[in-house]
């Protein structure tokens, strides 16, 4: 989705751009790839066949927070790039001080409903979307769900496919024991986009996250979110962003929830909150960023 978001905002930007899943030494004026360690080899390649190409090595939550550290191909691609794009401020932390100079961050963009379709009256819900992933924590909000009072009108919504049989089972188990979660599977992105913007909140529960771009997409729809305290979301929402919750902790989850649904000041200052941050998630800034660092790299 960035790679396609991307090429439309380049090609506005009268650019010509090419995807490709592989590098086939073939010319260009810049090379931009996504995932360090996945992107290795055609940086090494670009390397060899024109070693005055720029290359941006733009890094996401895996390789940020878990193969820089660990694999030698990831860790050799940072120092091979000219430039280094982070998703989000706060994961410039993870990379050695002699590489931040190359960092640019470039906050993923999303556009607002065109009409936002009004909350269900008969329920406060809660959003949760995204692939059926353990690195998602996928079902937090459900176990949560299951702590609430009986007098609660908390209901998840979960969008997303479930990647293997194991999540598809489980998720299947959980609608059969919670009256409080449904889980729809995998819905166009458009059709996620509505339910996201008609939702009370967003719940993001993952373990690791490189910068959501559901968390943009929450942002521009006015809808407030309940985090895992983990670097990439603190790095879009701000270290100040009340909406926090440990890694894992349901009890803790829960709570958060309870409060939105029964603390109207509570719940108007996350609002408050994501709306003071929409406009750095539009459109037109993320194009901006994106032609400031060509500017950058070929002049």
């Amino acid at each position: 989705m960035t790679a396609d978001r991307w090429a439309r905002l380049l090609r506005l930007g009268g650019h010509r751009v090419t995807i490709r899943e592989r590098f086939s030494n073939e010319s260009c004026d810049v090379l931009i790839t996504l995932h360090a360690r996945k992107s290795a080899a055609a940086v090494q390649q670009c390397e060899q066949q024109s070693p005055d190409t720029p290359v941006v090595v733009v890094l996401t939550g895996t390789d940020l927070y878990n193969d820089i550290h660990r694999d030698q191909r990831a860790a050799a691609n940072l120092e091979r790039a000219t430039r280094l794009v982070l998703l989000q401020s706060h994961g410039i932390r993870e990379l050695p001080k002699h590489l931040r100079p190359r960092v640019r961050v470039i906050l993923q963009s999303a556009k607002p409903p065109r009409v936002t379709p009004p909350p269900l009256k008969t329920a406060f819900e809660i959003c949760v979307s995204g692939h059926l992933r353990p690195v998602k924590d996928p079902f937090r909000a459900a176990l949560a769900a299951r702590q609430l009072p009986a007098m609660s009108r908390i209901r998840i919504t979960q969008i997303g496919s479930a990647l293997d049989p194991a999540m598809e089972r489980r998720a299947l188990d959980e609608m059969a024991r919670n009256d409080r979660y449904h889980w729809l599977g995998g819905v166009p992105n458009g059709k996620a986009r509505q339910l996201l913007a008609r939702s009370r909140l967003l719940v993001l529960s993952s373990k690791m996250e490189g910068g959501a771009n559901v968390i943009s997409e929450a942002i521009v729809a006015s809808v407030p979110v309940l985090a895992s305290k983990v670097s990439g979301s603190i790095g879009l929402l701000g270290d100040d962003y009340p909406g926090y919750f440990d890694v894992g902790s349901t009890r803790q989850l829960a709570n958060l929830m309870s409060r939105c649904e029964q603390d109207e000041i509570f719940y108007h200052s996350l609002r408050m909150h994501v709306e003071d941050l929409a406009p750095r998630f539009t459109p037109q800034r993320e194009q901006d960023s994106l032609q400031m660092l060509l500017d950058e790299l070929l002049c």
